[in-house]
């Protein structure tokens, strides 16, 4: 809660100043290393009680836990007062959080290699060996949003450690098309990564995936070609991200053989389709108008959807307020701000993942919202090409 101070004036008496905004989450944000330490707790709770239930730990957070604890918790769409953003952005301490989320991220993969290789006398049925696997997928999908934060800082070194994040999922490229394509172009037909209204969660993730891949691609290359390079070089951000997972999963093949391949590829398709399975829902069905000129409108709150659940906010560092992120982009995830003007989703980002899992409840529950945004008039919203020619008027 915020502290009313007092101050001396001229005459010794003291008078009220304005109250000291103090963060009610700044220690909460620990809670985001819950996730990457999945493993080492699965481990310990399997080992203590020989119940192979703790192995699906991950989704069992993901898809149970944090949704009724969000419902539990509710929402805060408390925000910072403007004079305190510049100080919480350059507090330090904030960047614990997701600076140690790297080190447990990867104790969780290498103790999972060690553990399916058959370390530590454990024997995991094949049961378990998908529990496993789905969490230690949930926990690259998860590094995946850590490498979006330190991406999008003018830190090199936090850049490089995106990267570094990203190497587990083998999803480097994100790196380049996230903040150089997706920023530029979301809620725009040209981007992969923003969801049309209709369009199913399983269509779209093949669009983003593959669409998303070649937009970095073609980024990079165009970048390099205007600095007279190649594109075949280890400058190419694609490239070097790419070789990043290369190195990693030959050491993990090398140190704990060839029966943890599987494992390897195995969870970085699921932490590939959980971010973009993030990626569907944040702009599902919203769309920038164009302008008379063609162009189009500058991004505004109403292009993304939000959520202020507690819970999922401080698991995924205040991705939810993902206006605010499009419009600061480098603004440091505790500064983050709910905007009022920005549609809302009826719960958490884990809720409403669970329910893009069934394409026919997912439209029930968003479409009347997306067509209450734009008051009933479908023309506005994102269509795929084919249903904007046909609502486009006859000559």
């Amino acid at each position: 809660m915020p502290i009313q101070q007092k101050a001396p004036d001229q005459k010794g008496a003291t008078r009220n100043v304005a109250p000291a905004w103090r963060d009610r989450k700044r220690y909460l944000w620990l809670l985001g290393l819950v996730i990457p330490l999945l493993v080492p707790v699965s481990w310990a709770g399997a080992a203590a009680t020989g119940w192979g239930v703790f192995w699906w730990a991950g989704p069992i957070l993901m898809t149970a836990v944090i949704p009724v604890l969000d419902y539990l918790v509710g929402p805060d769409s408390d925000n910072p007062p403007d004079s305190a953003l510049a100080h919480l952005e350059n507090d330090r301490r904030y960047r614990w959080a997701t600076f140690l989320f790297l080190p447990a991220q990867y104790l969780s993969l290498g103790l999972s290699c060690w553990l399916w290789s058959g370390g530590g006398g454990v024997t995991l049925t094949e049961l378990d060996r998908v529990g496993l696997l789905l969490t230690v997928g949930g926990i690259g999908g998860v590094a995946i949003n850590t490498a979006h934060e330190l991406g999008h800082q003018r830190v090199r070194s936090e850049r490089w450690l995106s990267k570094v994040a990203l190497a587990q999922t083998g999803y480097g490229h994100f790196f380049v098309e996230h903040n150089r394509g997706h920023h530029a172009r979301v809620a725009t037909p040209a981007d992969p990564a923003s969801a049309r209204l209709g369009e199913g969660l399983y269509t779209f993730l093949c669009r983003s995936i593959f669409g998303s891949l070649r937009s970095a691609w073609c980024l990079e290359r165009r970048r390099l070609h205007r600095r007279g390079r190649s594109a075949w070089t280890f400058r190419n951000d694609v490239l070097n991200s790419w070789a990043l997972t290369a190195l990693l999963f030959t050491v993990l093949i090398a140190f704990f053989g060839i029966s943890v391949a599987p494992l390897l590829v195995g969870q970085a398709v699921i932490g590939i389709c959980l971010l973009e399975s993030i990626n569907y829902l944040e702009h599902y069905g919203l769309r920038r108008q164009r302008r008379a000129d063609g162009s189009y409108e500058q991004v505004r709150p109403e292009h993304s959807w939000n959520s202020n659940s507690v819970i999922s906010n401080v698991l995924l560092f205040h991705l939810q307020r993902h206006s605010d992120h499009h419009a600061n982009p480098q603004r440091r995830y505790q500064a983050l701000c709910h905007a009022d003007e920005a549609p809302q989703l009826p719960s958490g980002y884990a809720t409403m993942v669970v329910v893009a899992l069934i394409p026919p409840v997912w439209r029930r529950v968003m479409d009347p919202r997306v067509l209450a945004h734009y008051d009933g008039d479908i023309r506005r919203a994102a269509l795929s090409p084919r249903r904007e020619r046909a609502l486009r008027p006859r000559r």
